[in-house]
């Protein structure tokens, strides 16, 4: 059973950073597809960033050009950097992983694409 731990979050001002971490235990880490999701306080769980297998990025247009996704395949790890924090950043942050490089392709920001998740790691962000 593939597990996800997130870590990383906490408290900053706006127009601080932080970077998080996700370290799996999956044995096949690099074939896997990942992404961080978030969910603010009564919305919906919504998509932040993916990572294929081959490195190739995607962002969601609220953060682009703030967050950076990468991975260490050595590390088991996939992080998330966040430049230029905003209150609006403020939620419980996921990481997310897919062993289906089909769906990864089709539809990366959808929740459905990802078969494990982590427990989330909570980042505030004042203004």
């Amino acid at each position: 059973q593939e597990q996800l731990e997130e870590s990383g979050g906490g408290l900053v001002q706006a127009g601080g950073s932080l970077r998080l971490s996700c370290l799996s235990s999956g044995r096949t880490f690099s074939s896997y597809g990942l992404s961080w999701f978030r969910q603010a306080p009564g919305k919906e769980r919504e998509f932040v960033a993916a990572i294929f297998y081959t490195g190739t990025t995607y962002y969601v247009d609220s953060v682009k050009g703030r967050f950076t996704i990468s991975r260490d395949n050595a590390k088991n790890t996939v992080y998330l950097q966040m430049n230029s924090l905003k209150p609006e950043d403020t939620a419980v942050y996921y990481c997310a992983a897919t062993l289906s490089s089909t769906r990864m392709r089709l539809v990366p920001s959808s929740r459905t694409t990802y078969d494990y998740w982590g427990q989330g790691t909570q980042v505030t962000v004042s203004s």
